[in-house]
């Protein structure tokens, strides 16, 4: 499978990696440098941009017909625009705020616990999430995924960065020097405390999970998510 990558960064880096591993070829490398590419040579691309060239590079593809994996965020408030351009272009789109395929399991793990924690009101809801010090967006993606997938099967309705209400769930972001990415939930009473935590320690899962989802959306067509990827 011929891969275009959209950014260049720690990310690419790693997913150029691992999808050489796995008998695939980097066919063309756009980051901030390079915006002036033919995307037509690939058979998917795989964005892992910066938020102000996400909205840019999904358009070029959706335009060419190319699949397109991304993992950007901080561009979600063009989400919906974009979907409607797949649609219409015919094309294929998969948009995750995390590939890792064990967050992706963490995520519905998270919302079972909420489901089942909704009856009890004697339990306080906090997240916190960790990263390192280049991540730009607070909170991370993944954390807001979280907190959708909370607020989706609880009485909860909102999330904020550290202020807490009896709708609101606190989301605490810190940024710590090489630190992947740590997601904790908590569920705190006066008696015991309930808490589920996905650590990553390095990159190789997130860029693991983008090329399998790249591989999975290959000659398909519409827009998906990891659950259609992993039949969850």
């Amino acid at each position: 499978m011929k891969i275009a990558l959209l950014g260049y960064g720690k990310m690419g880096k790693t997913i150029e990696k691992i999808a050489i591993e796995r008998g695939h070829s980097i066919v063309l490398i756009a980051d901030k440098e390079n915006q002036d590419y033919d995307i037509s040579i690939a058979d998917v691309a795989i964005d892992f941009s910066i938020p102000t060239a996400a909205v840019s590079n999904l358009t070029r593809c959706f335009n060419a017909k190319i699949p397109v994996i991304s993992g950007t965020t901080g561009w979600l408030e063009h989400y919906d625009e974009m979907v409607a351009l797949c649609n219409t272009k015919k094309s294929s789109f998969i948009y995750a705020s995390n590939f890792s395929l064990g967050v992706n399991l963490f995520f519905e793990l998270n919302k079972k616990l909420a489901s089942m924690m909704t009856p009890l009101n004697t339990y306080n809801i906090e997240m916190e999430e960790i990263h390192h010090t280049q991540k730009l967006d607070a909170p991370s993606g993944t954390a807001i995924t979280l907190a959708e997938g909370i607020i989706a099967n609880s009485s909860h309705n909102n999330w904020s960065l550290d202020q807490k209400s009896e709708t609101t769930i606190p989301i605490t972001a810190k940024r710590i020097e090489n630190v992947p990415g740590t997601h904790t939930v908590s569920y705190n009473s006066d008696v015991d405390s309930i808490e589920i935590t996905h650590t990553a320690h390095n990159r190789n899962g997130f860029a693991l999970g983008a090329v399998i989802a790249a591989e999975w959306i290959k000659d398909k067509q519409g827009v998906f998510s990891m659950k259609d990827v992993l039949g969850l």
